[in-house]
């Protein structure tokens, strides 16, 4: 057996404008509006713009209600999958909300 059995072979070289299977993975972020986005920078801006009271009224989550923090609401988020897609959810249309209003 010599050196040469024990080494793979090597991986087939993409033809030019040939997506790879990593292009392919980052393409749908492309669309995605929190693609880059932090919890803690959604949440910071949720709260700039409604304020913890509306917040806590459009969200019913405690954290919102009482005594609310961002660092306690980031730690319930991050376990509460249901209630960081609510979360997004009411991002995205705040944004989709000031976009509209944002005269042209």
């Amino acid at each position: 057996m010599s050196a040469t059995d024990s080494v793979p072979p090597l991986p087939p070289v993409a033809e030019a404008g040939a997506e790879t299977a990593s292009d392919k993975a980052v393409q749908p972020q492309r669309r995605n509006p929190l693609h880059g986005l932090t919890l803690e920078a959604m949440l910071t801006e949720l709260v700039e713009h409604f304020g913890w009271p509306e917040l806590g009224a459009r969200v019913h989550i405690r954290s919102f209600n009482l005594d609310p923090s961002i660092a306690s609401s980031l730690k319930f988020l991050r376990k509460t999958p249901w209630a960081r897609e609510k979360v997004e959810g009411l991002y995205l249309f705040m944004k989709r909300e000031q976009a509209r209003d944002k005269p042209r």
